[in-house]
């Protein structure tokens, strides 16, 4: 979790995602639309990605990817981003 952590630290932004996920694509789409430039982490590209995906899901992200940190402050992932917008 502490690579999770450090990396979701680094700016404003942080999307963990993996390339074939078609949510993960329409998260990261999102942001860019809005001129927003996250840092993307792309866990099925990344030699510890795995490593990541366990800790995301241990931080309560069930499915794991699409996960977008904002401001490093708390985890959001797809399924609670999908119930905010319907709300």
């Amino acid at each position: 979790m502490d690579r999770v952590a450090k990396l979701a630290s680094q700016k404003a932004v942080v999307i963990f995602s993996k390339s074939s996920c078609c949510m993960s694509h329409a998260i990261k789409r999102l942001f860019y639309e809005q001129g927003v430039s996250p840092a993307v982490y792309e866990l099925d590209e990344d030699s510890r990605g795995k490593e990541m995906e366990w800790a995301l899901v241990r931080l309560g992200c069930n499915p794991s990817v699409p996960a977008v940190f904002i401001a490093a402050s708390e985890a959001h992932c797809m399924e609670n981003k999908l119930q905010s917008f319907a709300a």
